[in-house]
């Protein structure tokens, strides 16, 4: 018999707070991370807007407590300071971190430091000290670094699905863990912006200038940002021995692929159907199960079509409340659907539902509209959190108040 799989923990940053009592706050007051770049360096700081943590990179090597420039890139500096809040939310000794796996997602991982050099290093004539850069090409560099830095010992992998990256390390932590290869998984994914982020969305027509509208009729685009999450998995026979009430479980989780496009998904919504509908099969739930939907809402025209038409399919006339939180954060890409699901694991110890910012008008092709006001007091036991990424490849996890 597989094993139960509960969160314990977890850590965050993102552009609207520096750690998990940041976020909470930014969330409750409405308070978004949207505006001008400062930090990265590119030719769109003043017309591409985004969801930029304004720390530069030496502020985050202090934060974390790394004393040499070298080999940090700002992925894995992002990714280390929440994990270390992860680390400390679940109470773990230097005994349990050695015992524990990480698995980290990223989708361009140390690529912006690589941008830096770029020019330089394509040039046979030139000299330079490119050591510390030499590895950043890899997505696996940051999970690697994070994994030496704080002494983890066990399982260590790095999950690349474009958006619906974090989502799936979280999922392949509950399965190792339902099926007793380990006890204890760190997971969650980090992402920082970069020029080759900036530049890729923009060629696509996906960025809006503006504060993005999920769900919206006028939306045109998401806004990009940066951060990352991580969540302590552990199984039910090793919060059983500890004796610590967990914050919350993973009840179900489905991936799916609708093998439609390279960067769009079916407007029929298929694969955000498969994904949801697996989630639910695997938590032995039915649609009326579900309490709230923390939706990918991109507000890009694809999407949020694909994903209402889904949403639609599933739950037909019993559609539960649901929202996007990507106006506060931007689109993290790799990192989304970690942060959502921390932003989930709030929402149920909080019983708050987080509402769609920027939401005015009905989408004309689907009957349902978002969450427009902040729900507190309301009773959230089952959440569900969808994460999509180019490709088709959908992902759902379920999360349930214990």
């Amino acid at each position: 018999m597989s094993q139960r799989v509960f969160i314990t923990g977890y850590g965050i940053i993102t552009s609207i707070g520096k750690n998990t009592q940041e976020n909470f706050q930014s969330l409750t007051l409405r308070r978004c991370g949207f505006g001008e770049l400062s930090i990265l360096d590119t030719i769109h700081q003043k017309d591409l807007p985004a969801c930029e943590i304004k720390l530069h990179d030496q502020e985050l090597r202090e934060a974390a407590g790394i004393k040499t420039e070298k080999g940090y890139t700002r992925t894995a500096l992002l990714g280390l300071l929440a994990l270390q809040e992860a680390i400390h939310s679940a109470g773990l000794s230097l005994t349990d971190i050695r015992n524990s796996g990480l698995i980290s997602a990223t989708t361009t991982g140390g690529i912006r430091e690589f941008e830096k050099f770029f020019y330089q290093i394509t040039d046979l004539q030139q000299q330079g000290d490119f050591d510390q850069f030499t590895d950043t090409a890899n997505p696996g560099e940051h999970c690697e670094r994070i994994a030496d830095h704080v002494g983890i010992r066990q399982c260590i992998a790095t999950v690349s699905t474009a958006c619906s990256s974090s989502a799936n390390a979280i999922m392949q932590g509950a399965q190792l863990i339902k099926a007793k290869k380990i006890d204890r998984v760190i997971c969650g994914g980090a992402e920082a912006l970069s020029k080759f982020t900036v530049n890729g969305f923009n060629s696509l027509m996906i960025v809006d200038p503006e504060h993005c509208r999920p769900f919206d009729n006028t939306r045109k685009g998401l806004n990009l940002g940066e951060g990352a999450a991580y969540l302590v998995l552990e199984s039910e026979a090793l919060v059983n021995q500890k004796r610590r009430k967990p914050l919350a479980e993973l009840k179900g989780y489905g991936n799916a692929n609708d093998s439609f496009h390279l960067t769009a998904s079916s407007p029929e919504g298929t694969g955000a159907f498969n994904a949801m509908n697996l989630a639910l099969s695997v938590a032995g739930f039915s649609a009326a199960d579900v309490d709230y939907i923390n939706a990918h809402g991109t507000a890009t025209e694809n999407n949020d079509l694909s994903e209402g038409m889904g949403i639609q399919r599933l739950f037909r006339e019993q559609v539960p409340y649901f929202s996007s939180t990507k106006p506060y954060t931007g689109h993290t890409l790799a990192a989304a659907g970690s942060i959502e699901a921390v932003f989930c694991m709030m929402a149920l110890q909080h019983q708050i539902i987080w509402p769609n910012l920027n939401f005015s008008s009905q989408m004309q092709e689907i009957t349902i509209s978002p969450v427009r006001e902040m729900m507190q007091n309301t009773v959230l036991k089952n959440i569900l959190s969808n994460s999509f990424g180019f490709g088709g490849n959908t992902s759902s996890l379920l999360f349930s108040l214990v």
